[in-house]
């Protein structure tokens, strides 16, 4: 039975952090609060903490209820990809880097989101540098670097 409850407490621990390493959540949720449903219509807009969800073990925030009920229809349209982190930085040295959640990019259906600040907007780098090109390579380093659950 103890065997039993080490086990249990091992894998709820793992899946856990593995969470909190795949995931980019510096404010406690994924892209620092906006609402990740938002950005389909070109729009980085700060969730409301009234109208969240989680998934995948972590937590989403919505501005409106229209945007949590579309999420819940198809979360894995809405996710960013590499957790959350910056694409540049993946893309250049397999790095987890924070983002600014007003800089993003919906390519090919899926949000990318970016470092901008200090005068460094990776957005701006991504898409002066052959983004396809580094797409492929943060995709790459990806599945190198994320925790597998």
């Amino acid at each position: 039975m103890q065997q039993f409850i080490t086990l249990l407490f091992l894998g709820i621990s793992t899946t856990f952090f593995s969470q909190q390493i795949d995931y980019n959540t510096k404010k406690g949720v994924v892209a620092e609060g906006y609402d990740v449903v938002a950005y389909f219509n070109n729009n980085a807009v700060k969730g409301n903490k009234e109208i969240s969800t989680m998934f995948d073990g972590v937590k989403f925030l919505f501005s409106t209820k229209d945007n949590l009920a579309k999420f819940n229809k198809a979360p894995e349209k809405y996710m960013p990809q590499y957790g959350g982190y910056c694409a540049y930085a993946i893309g250049i040295n397999s790095e987890k880097v924070s983002i600014n959640p007003k800089t993003f990019e919906i390519r090919d259906g899926k949000l990318y989101l970016f470092y901008n600040a200090w005068g460094t907007n990776t957005l701006k780098m991504w898409t002066d540098e052959n983004p396809k090109k580094l797409q492929e390579q943060a995709d790459v380093n990806w599945k190198k670097i994320k925790v597998k659950s």
